[in-house]
């Protein structure tokens, strides 16, 4: 064996030593921490045994002790306590004529109640005579919705000219009368229905599912999916018209105010449900005769949609600062004094 081999020979018993030094001082360190926590334990134990039972302890030399006047502070809190007073509280009473004017738009029925005239006094039996009225209270009471059925029955009638001999008209002529027009063909749906459940729907957020069982307990199987085909249907061919003039009014105003909003869309093809998309609001000038809002939904807010919706308007435009505004040709552009 050479002089170099036995070096790293060396070298490596050193460094298995050493190892083994380490590992027996990790063991002894471990061994002390558990003699230690055996210690505490036994002591607590004893002190638990056989040490005093009140959890008060006594005073130790140079510390402070925060609770040894605990009887003196909490005297000292409740004569504080007893010293604080409460301002009165002074109710407002209510003004004449505001529950009045409250109740004024509801219809008003009178109830009353009247002595029989056969009633005698309780007292001594005599003969009663009416000398006024008092008004007790006034009550609001609420009447549920009902559903009826309405019949669309139409009257026939036969010209009693036409088809006999010498007539100018060879056939008999039947005529009939004149019908308003369904809402929906071949449906059960009337306006009244329909506006109560768009109503339900989208102005007191209630689903068509609920609204469904509200509509059993009344007697009426309406299934949620006819309701989604009358909303579809009756938004398509008797609301559009109405959304469409809105617009074209809009456009022949001198001055509108026009503004984008970020709102978020649920389900839509191709785009994610936490992506942006945008509801367009156009509204009339407060100085103009015509008072109306226009909504539009759109998947950007690029401004070609903003020239396609003003397109034909040549009047003065209030919007912030929004450079898509920019692409709208034949306006006046007037900033508005949001910061």
């Amino acid at each position: 064996m050479t002089e170099h081999e036995e070096l790293l020979q060396l070298r490596e018993l050193v460094k298995a030593q050493k190892e083994q030094l380490a590992a027996k001082d990790k063991l002894i360190e471990k061994q002390n921490i558990q003699i230690e926590n055996m210690i505490q334990a036994l002591l607590h134990a004893r002190k638990k045994l056989f040490g005093r039972s009140s959890e008060c302890s006594g005073q130790m030399e140079g510390q402070l002790n925060l609770f040894e006047t605990t009887p003196e502070l909490a005297q000292e809190l409740w004569d504080e306590q007893k010293k604080i007073t409460v301002p009165g509280y002074t109710r407002t009473a209510r003004q004449p004529g505001i529950r009045a004017e409250m109740l004024a738009g509801i219809p008003k029925e009178i109830e009353e109640y009247i002595i029989h005239p056969e009633e005698s006094c309780s007292q001594c039996g005599g003969e009663l005579k009416v000398i006024g009225k008092k008004v007790i209270r006034t009550e609001v009471e609420f009447i549920p919705a009902k559903l009826k059925v309405l019949q669309i029955v139409q009257q026939v009638a036969k010209c009693i000219e036409c088809g006999t001999e010498g007539s100018e008209f060879p056939k008999d002529h039947f005529q009939k009368a004149a019908i308003p027009t369904p809402v929906l063909p071949h449906s059960i749906a009337t306006a009244s229905l329909v506006a109560q459940v768009m109503y339900q729907k989208f102005g007191m957020g209630i689903p068509l599912n609920r609204q469904e069982s509200d509509f059993y307990r009344m007697g009426l199987v309406l299934p949620r999916r006819n309701m989604a085909h009358w909303v579809i249907r009756c938004s398509e061919e008797w609301l559009a018209p109405i959304y469409n003039r809105i617009h074209e009014i809009l456009l022949k105003c001198e001055i509108l105010h026009m503004d984008e909003t970020r709102i978020q869309c649920n389900k839509e093809t191709g785009k994610k449900a936490s992506s942006d998309s945008w509801m367009w609001i156009i509204q009339s000038g407060a100085c103009e005769d015509i008072k109306a809002t226009f909504f539009h939904y759109s998947r950007t807010r690029g401004g070609d949609v903003a020239k396609v919706l003003l397109e034909g308007f040549h009047g003065y435009l209030t919007t912030d600062a929004y450079a898509g505004y920019e692409k709208v040709e034949g306006i006046i552009r007037n900033l508005c004094w949001c910061m």
